[in-house]
């Protein structure tokens, strides 16, 4: 079963972290854009309340909880009731897949990618945004998880398990980029994206369908 539950009673609540933490977000969002590709057809796995795909240009998705998907309709973006687990696309039909904060949230991290490689073109891109898990934020929301309304439920990764999890699912690792540097509450201006991992707490990774 999804786990709609926060997303569908806390939607509100979800969008005002973005609102809150513009600056983290501002750095997050410059962070994917240097992962995504300029064309072709992209959607977002979890696509949530849109909060990410109409700033980065995304017209359609997929996300399972109800009240999300009428946020995302609102921001003018295409959104389809389904899971990562089974997605409504054909065999190779998608230039590019995006995931935003979703690995932490599907049932089963491995058949999501196998579905993300089933619909994607040859040398399609798959690009993953997360907070990892042995960075300084990831380290508290994982201290908090019990207290947190998003989290309770959440299953967290770091980049290195990642990678291997994308290499098992027939990927290659094409660029891992970070961004939010330092404690959420005292970032008060928009971050660099740097490459790699380690320092950033939200991490991009950019792959390849081989």
């Amino acid at each position: 079963m999804p786990k709609t539950g926060p997303f569908d009673n806390y939607s509100d609540e979800y969008d005002d972290w973005f609102i809150i933490n513009k600056y983290a977000f501002q750095s997050e969002l410059n962070a994917i854009k240097k992962a995504l590709p300029d064309n072709g057809d992209v959607v977002e796995v979890g696509i949530g309340s849109g909060i990410f795909a109409e700033p980065l240009g995304i017209k359609e998705g997929i996300e399972p909880s109800k009240a999300m998907r009428e946020k995302a309709r609102k921001r003018g973006v295409g959104v389809i009731d389904a899971v990562a687990e089974k997605l409504p696309y054909a065999d190779q039909s998608k230039d590019a897949v995006l995931m935003v904060t979703t690995i932490c949230f599907v049932d089963d991290i491995y058949k999501s990618f196998q579905e993300v490689h089933r619909v994607l073109k040859d040398n399609g891109h798959f690009i993953i945004g997360f907070v990892d898990k042995n960075s300084p934020i990831g380290k508290f929301y994982l201290e908090q998880k019990d207290k947190n309304v998003f989290y309770k439920d959440a299953i967290f990764f770091g980049t290195e398990e990642l990678y291997e999890i994308l290499k098992e699912t027939e990927f290659k690792i094409n660029n891992t980029y970070q961004t939010v540097f330092g404690k959420i509450e005292e970032i008060n201006k928009v971050q660099n994206v740097l490459a790699g991992y380690g320092k950033g707490s939200f991490v991009v990774i950019k792959a390849q369908k081989i």
